[in-house]
């Protein structure tokens, strides 16, 4: 990020700013880098379920019976703000209208939070129960349409529509009822894989050299459901919690465009 700021500064600073921007029949190369903030999706839902025997998960505890109450967490909840870097190709149709083609990475910081809790009849109390998740991490291939409202000018706003995929990496759950001595480490949640995404692009372009622009952006992005895993988690009942893992955000990202 500091090298694009140094690099669009240095832009600024050359003697004659032109219209740059598309041309019919020109390619473009872009590299942005920003955050991306999510705004809707879980990356796990609620369930209830009746565990008659806590022995299995803590030998201490056998004969203990408990009902495991989960709730809903969503990604701004457990990932909060994520960071989000690319590259982009495109080539314009005419001199308001290109086709792009980009790759974007999208990473967020592992969450640790408490996902419900354990009641135990036994002790007539309710006992926390905290998830750790590794992180989020994804990358997407996407195309689309650019439309620019103006053909040239001091800035020139511009919206797109793309459609492609994205890849998520294998996440990882680790749940903890820290006052019952029970720790499931590491236990598969999402498997690794491909699902639709798309989303729609508000931007501005600012000539800042005959061939340069400096780009800002904002929109929405939608990811599709991901692929659970019920390996560890299905024994306990909880199968039904990671049917789900869509992602809705909205991005904000600053870039460096060079015509050629």
């Amino acid at each position: 990020m500091k090298a694009m700021v140094i690099a669009a500064l240095a832009l600024v600073a050359s003697p004659a700013v032109h219209a740059a921007g598309p041309e019919a029949g020109r390619w473009s190369f872009t590299l942005f880098g920003g955050v991306d903030t999510p705004v809707s999706g879980d990356v796990h839902t609620g369930a209830t379920v009746d565990v008659p025997d806590l022995g299995p998960l803590n030998p201490a505890l056998a004969g203990v019976a408990a009902q495991l109450r989960i709730g809903s967490r969503s990604h701004a909840r457990v990932y909060d703000m994520a960071t989000v870097g690319g590259l982009s190709v495109a080539r314009a149709v005419s001199d308001r209208l290109e086709w792009f083609g980009d790759i974007r990475q999208t990473r967020a910081s592992r969450g640790r939070l408490q996902v419900g809790d354990a009641f135990v009849p036994a002790l007539n109390t309710a006992l926390p129960v905290y998830g750790g998740f590794s992180a989020y991490k994804a990358t997407s291939i996407e195309g689309g349409a650019r439309w620019y409202f103006m053909e040239a000018g001091a800035a020139r706003p511009y919206v797109a529509a793309r459609l492609g995929a994205t890849r998520t990496d294998d996440i990882k759950a680790t749940f903890e009822i820290p006052d019952a001595g029970i720790t499931i480490p590491d236990a598969p949640f999402y498997s690794s894989n491909w699902a639709v995404s798309a989303g729609v692009d508000l931007g501005v372009s600012v000539p800042v050299s005959a061939r340069g622009s400096f780009v800002a952006e904002t929109g929405i992005r939608y990811v599709d459901s991901l692929d659970g895993d019920d390996s560890a988690i299905g024994p306990l009942g909880l199968a039904s919690i990671n049917d789900t893992g869509r992602r809705v955000s909205v991005p904000l990202t600053v870039a460096l465009r060079w015509d050629f």
